[in-house]
């Protein structure tokens, strides 16, 4: 097996299909990982770092569709549904949630192989791009990882170091929600030990740079929670 080999993570409630996949995308050389419900999947794709998801709507407890939702949350995974559930009202409502692609049961494994391939070249091609203009944009605010500047509207708002790591990973994971630990662990790299006034400070600071320029909230608080970036 090739370490270094993209990692697909395959959600099938049904044994037969779960293993038909696994051995299939195993000899097209890539690492499979299974799991058999959605709330196994959800488990398994938190704990570890996937290059797609590959995943059955139909499954007891947590349907695909709302798996999808919820890794969308946190990730902009390559998702491909696979489904017996094939109409065009159905796929145009995976789609909208956040699936990238569509593939009705019974399937072609040559098929479903061949989409697989584009999705995971799809990502490549866009880590490549990321990685390099290093330019992260939401509604009027620009972050520029080279530059280390934040503007909004075109104007720099003059952030500190933790500050500008707070904005930068917001705007890496859109939607997710951070706790103050999380934040103060990744914006000062050090250890958290409970200094929650410190965070609440940088956010209200950020907030108030930002409201000089602009009326749209960036930042919203998830009270009990931590803090996020604020939905459009």
């Amino acid at each position: 097996m090739d370490i270094n080999a993209p990692r697909v993570l395959i959600v099938e409630d049904d044994e037969n299909i779960n293993n038909l996949l696994r051995e299939a995308l195993t000899k097209h050389g890539l690492n499979c990982t299974q799991a058999f419900s959605g709330t196994e999947g959800l488990i398994v794709f938190k704990g570890d770092k996937f290059d797609l998801v590959l995943l059955d709507l139909m499954m007891p407890g947590m349907d695909g569709q709302t798996l999808t939702q919820r890794i969308r949350e946190v990730s902009k995974v390559p998702i491909i549904i696979v489904s017996a559930k094939s109409s065009v009202d159905s796929k145009v409502d995976l789609l909208t949630t956040g699936a990238d692609d569509f593939i009705g049961k019974p399937f072609e494994l040559k098929e479903l192989i061949a989409r697989v391939d584009v999705q995971l070249r799809r990502k490549e091609s866009e880590a490549q791009a990321a990685a390099e203009s290093k330019i992260m944009q939401f509604k009027d605010l620009v972050l520029d990882e080279d530059k280390y500047a934040v503007t909004v509207n075109g104007n720099d708002i003059g952030l500190t170091r933790q500050e500008f790591k707070i904005l930068e990973l917001f705007l890496k994971y859109p939607g997710k929600v951070f706790s103050k630990r999380e934040i103060y662990e990744y914006a000062w790299n050090d250890v958290y030990i409970g200094e929650d006034k410190t965070i609440n400070v940088h956010i209200s600071n950020i907030r108030t740079k930002i409201k000089k320029l602009t009326d749209e909230e960036y930042i919203d608080t998830i009270w009990g929670v931590g803090f996020r970036l604020a939905k459009t």
